[in-house]
């Protein structure tokens, strides 16, 4: 492949949270009903390019498993569905992102979109791994980061994050 399409597209929506160690974009490939492989691939190939070793998917189902793992990528699965097991998914994604940010991995960390509820997981890793003090402090930086508000299903995802372990 030449060209400007040889190191691959970025990903739509795509935000540094940590600069050179963790962003935020849609799903490589596009959300489930406008999903492209070509595209998918041109974006995995983009964050090959970029250092990328690991890839967070919040989606309810894994997909693109094999994909990430075709392009030397590792990747983690944690389906945030709602309902009782809600709080130890969190828990296990945000010790998943954390050992990341303590390593060497670079981690790009997706929902189907860049939804309220990605920005909720976003905002409460920015609380549980202490990196801000408060649920409202860690609201206010993601908003400003993302420039736009975390709606209600962000703001309802907080509820669940654990602030005293």
């Amino acid at each position: 492949m030449r060209g400007k399409w040889a190191a691959g597209i970025e990903p739509r929506n795509f935000t540094w949270v940590f600069k050179g160690r963790m962003a935020v974009s849609e799903r490589p490939g596009g959300a489930t009903l406008v999903h492209r492989r070509v595209r998918r691939d041109e974006e995995l190939l983009w964050l090959k390019h970029q250092g990328f070793t690991r890839v967070i998917s919040i989606l309810p189902a894994m997909q693109n498993l094999a994909a990430y793992v075709e392009q030397g990528l590792s990747a983690g699965h944690y389906a945030l569905r709602g309902g009782p097991g809600q709080r130890e998914v969190l828990v296990a994604c945000y010790e998943d992102l954390h050992r990341c940010m303590e390593g060497d991995a670079v981690v790009l960390l997706h929902g189907d979109e860049v939804s309220d509820r990605l920005l909720g997981v976003v905002a409460g890793y920015l609380v549980w791994s202490k990196k801000v003090e408060s649920i409202p402090t860690a609201l206010a930086l993601t908003e400003r980061l993302f420039k736009r508000t975390v709606g209600p299903d962000g703001r309802a995802l907080l509820m669940d994050v654990p602030v005293d372990e």
